[in-house]
């Protein structure tokens, strides 16, 4: 499915939340698709179950999966994740990182770019 970096300073959790949140915004894995199992996930990953609990955790409570009790965690359409409440958080992420790349001494030019291309890249390559 994908690959941790087991050397990286950013916790296996953090990783593994962040590679399913990809996997879900970029449509590999869709509406009401069924996640593989903690115990499955850990075995093929070789790392802790609890830490798989613990991304599965993370993703429920920022709303890209949704849990049914005795059948496993499924990926949440997106007309239902709360979209007001993160996109009120994210644009306050991107203000803070847009000033530190100004601060660096980052063009608007690239910045705008960097903007095309994530653009892009969400709408897998399609010229408008």
């Amino acid at each position: 499915m994908f690959q941790l970096d087991m050397r990286s300073r950013v916790p296996i959790y953090e990783q593994l939340v962040e590679k399913l949140k990809d996997l879900i915004i970029n449509e590999v894995l869709k509406a009401d698709e069924q996640l593989p199992s903690v115990r499955q996930l850990a075995k093929d990953l070789t790392i802790n179950p609890n830490t798989i609990q613990k991304a599965y955790r993370e993703l429920e409570h920022q709303g890209y999966i949704y849990s049914v009790p005795g059948k496993g965690s499924f990926v949440t359409p997106p007309s239902e994740i709360n979209k007001g409440e993160k996109v009120k958080k994210m644009k306050q992420e991107l203000m803070k990182l847009i000033s530190e790349a100004i601060f660096l001494g980052v063009k608007k030019e690239e910045i705008v770019t960097l903007i095309e291309e994530a653009e892009q890249s969400v709408k897998g390559g399609e010229k408008q």
